[in-house]
């Protein structure tokens, strides 16, 4: 069966608006995966009070990092998927169709599988963009594909890849970006690897992710040849009241800065693309943050993005499934 590889992202608003943003985290945080309380309990303070309040706010971060092609999560994501289709076409010697698909919002799961079937793959390999996986990113997307997939009358046959956080490719690109950082802006005192965060009550249950995080930080860290007190992990993009993941971001670059130091290179591994979390919560908000508790500059280092480097390190990693070189 000719095969077809399936990228799939967390999604993104359609629009820099209160409305199209209040629709997609309507979508986003009434996910039990996401936000792990009873459903009696969450859903009316989610309508209630999240979704009247906190729709306006992000909507303005959005427009902030909005682009001529839109939202930078979907473009880069499209980008990449026509850099990996390349890629593998090279390697395999033929045509091999990507199609993207978001968890939230469009192109939506059943909308992705259309468009491999429609390009005649009848084996899929589904590729979540969530290197360290966890169940509220990599478990969603498997949930949210077997939904498709029910009301499909023929389904493709199918191979998922659940993470690839210690891959030697990935970790080789992740590497040569940071020193391709250091040869265009200089090398900063310390590297900062920032992971999204992941509620206590989460890895309480069982979710090995801050153990996946900190093997792609360490692996990192030794391909550079960092030593222990030259780079550090923490955790960013904490929300609501409950404990989270910790060192949080923020407060270990406060901690940093006080201590006197004064240039800080940050890199979010967890990130395929960039998007909300890393040009704004990082490049802007963590930036201003550091500088206001007395540091000097905060360098973000951007995702891998679609760098031929980065569809490399991905061919590289669906090569066994699809049965072609690495």
């Amino acid at each position: 069966m000719k095969p077809g590889v399936l990228l799939v992202n967390l999604g993104t608003p359609e629009a820099p608006t209160a409305r199209a943003v209040r629709r997609y985290l309507a979508e986003f945080l009434a996910d039990p995966r996401v936000v792990d309380l009873p459903r009696w309990l969450w859903l009316p303070v989610l309508h209630g009070v999240v979704l009247r309040v906190r729709p306006r706010r992000v909507a303005a971060l959005y427009r902030a990092i909005w682009t001529p092609e839109g939202a930078p999560l979907r473009a880069l994501t499209g980008r990449l998927a026509a850099r990996l289709g390349e890629t593998l076409a090279a390697r395999a010697g033929g045509t091999v169709p990507v199609a993207v698909a978001m968890r939230y919002g469009r192109p939506a799961l059943a909308e992705g599988l259309d468009a491999l079937a429609a390009q005649g793959a009848g084996r899929v390999v589904v590729l979540p963009l969530y290197p360290q996986p966890a169940g509220s990113t990599t478990g969603s997307a498997w949930d949210g594909l077997c939904a498709a997939l029910r009301r499909r009358p023929a389904p493709p046959h199918l191979a998922f890849v659940a993470g690839y956080h210690d891959h030697p490719a990935y970790i080789d690109a992740l590497a040569a970006s940071v020193r391709s950082h250091w040869a265009a802006h200089g090398r900063g005192e310390r590297l900062l690897v920032s992971f999204h965060g992941l509620p206590l009550s989460q890895v309480r249950a069982g979710d090995a992710y801050p153990e996946r995080c900190a093997r792609t930080a360490a692996l990192l860290a030794a391909s550079l040849g960092l030593g222990g007190g030259e780079w550090a992990l923490a955790y960013q993009s904490r929300f609501g009241p409950a404990r989270w993941l910790e060192p949080a971001t923020d407060r270990l670059l406060a901690e940093w800065a006080r201590a006197g130091v004064r240039t800080v290179d940050v890199i979010c591994p967890g990130f395929a693309v960039d998007c909300l979390e890393t040009l704004e919560e990082i490049a802007v908000q963590a930036a201003r943050a550091f500088r206001a508790a007395g540091g000097e500059a905060l360098r973000y280092v951007p995702a891998l993005n679609d760098a031929p480097a980065h569809a490399g390190a991905l061919a590289a990693i669906l090569a066994p499934f699809l049965g072609i070189p690495e």
